[in-house]
């Protein structure tokens, strides 16, 4: 038997209507049926979950992006009148030669009556020749080191001014990994001054060896973008708070987005005592050590312990003297917390206050001793 084949166009066309008509029976469905008998019932109600879901037993989140936007562009326009740039000129030393090498920071005042907060890197650690510090308004003032501490990587500089804008200082302890994070400082020199960057708190207690002798600890780290030029500038909350001061970035590769800010708690006493007396000064134990690591490395010895400060030196009349340490006693604890340099100890030190007590934990001819000191003194 011959079978005849219909034309392609009336193939076309039955296709066509089978096409349609599954379309208009579907939406029918869509509207009319399936919210009356299905959804609630057979299929889910779209957007309303059951609450006895597992993918639904957490707490529902809302995030809205022009939030975030609005709180730097915020925090911004608050803090930036109150951020300096600084510009440094340090004498450099070689055999019979010398010569001026220029360096740039950021700063933030604290004080109305010119007292600005940076890094003690920021001033050459103690040995800029001159100081110069930039302000919003374009006015250009010759800066007087106050204070600096090495260790702590901070420092006070004076300009000889009145009513200047002043940043409010936030509570650094409070802080939660994932706030919002702002840096603003001067990244790359004057020339890209007051650039403000934004992140969040990635990480809290950060320790950092900045050289072989000095770590410094206590740390926030943001992934907010911090570039040399921005030492000494703020890091700030989403109320323009200032919770730290950028310090240092670490310098690898392998290792970017890695930003890190001295906690402003560290900083509040030593400002308010400079303020006041013009100086900050610490209790004074009266040693002088040298790290068991690096001991044992320059003497080729092996000692019992790991960790610790080799005393070599008591000052005489002196708490520790006092208290009965011994040249040769190795220092591991004050107050239960570990002594690892003398930069650590020292930044210990800060903690108390003239009148303290504090318990030394040191070993003594390989036996584990422990030792009470009061700071009577300070230096």
């Amino acid at each position: 038997m011959y079978y005849e084949r219909p034309p392609k166009k009336r193939r076309f066309f039955s296709y066509f209507i089978v096409a349609l008509i599954a379309a208009i029976v579907g939406g029918i469905i869509s509207a009319y049926i399936a919210p009356t008998y299905l959804y609630g019932k057979v299929l889910p109600i779209p957007g309303n979950y059951d609450e006895k879901a597992p993918y639904n037993a957490g707490q529902q989140i809302n995030i809205t992006p022009s939030e975030d936007i609005s709180s730097v562009e915020a925090v911004a326009k608050k803090a930036m009148s109150s951020v300096v740039g600084i510009t440094t000129v340090q004498v450099q030393r070689e055999l019979i030669w010398e010569w001026e090498v220029e360096g740039v920071g950021s700063g933030i005042i604290v004080n109305p009556n010119g007292y600005i907060l940076t890094n003690s890197h920021v001033v050459g650690d103690g040995k800029a020749k001159k100081i110069s510090v930039l302000f919003e308004n374009g006015d250009m003032l010759p800066g007087k080191l106050l204070w600096y501490d090495k260790a702590l990587d901070l420092a006070v500089v004076k300009v000889e001014a009145t009513g200047l804008p002043v940043a409010d200082l936030g509570d650094s302890d409070s802080l939660e990994v994932g706030q919002l994070a702002v840096a603003i400082g001067n990244p790359l020199g004057l020339d890209f001054q007051r650039t403000v960057t934004a992140g969040i708190i990635s990480g809290l207690n950060r320790s950092i060896r900045v050289d072989e002798y000095n770590i410094i600890d206590n740390l926030i780290q943001t992934d907010a973008s911090i570039n040399p030029g921005n030492s000494g500038g703020p890091l700030l909350n989403n109320k323009g708070e200032v919770i730290g001061i950028n310090t240092v970035k670490i310098k690898s590769s392998a290792a970017k987005g890695l930003g890190f800010a001295i906690p402003i708690n560290v900083v509040k006493p030593i400002i308010e005592q400079i303020v006041e007396e013009g100086d900050f000064k610490i209790v004074y134990l009266g040693v002088t050590g040298i790290e068991v690591e690096r001991y044992e490395r320059q003497i080729g010895v092996e000692l019992s312990v790991d960790k610790g400060v080799i005393l070599l030196e008591i000052d005489a009349n002196s708490p520790a003297d006092k208290a009965g340490l011994r040249s040769g006693d190795i220092l591991v604890k004050m107050d239960n917390q570990e002594i690892e340099s003398m930069n650590q100890l020292k930044k210990i030190l800060y903690k108390y206050k003239k009148g303290d007590k504090a318990n030394l934990t040191i070993i003594r001819n390989g036996k584990e001793m422990s030792v009470s000191v009061v700071f009577n003194q300070m230096k």
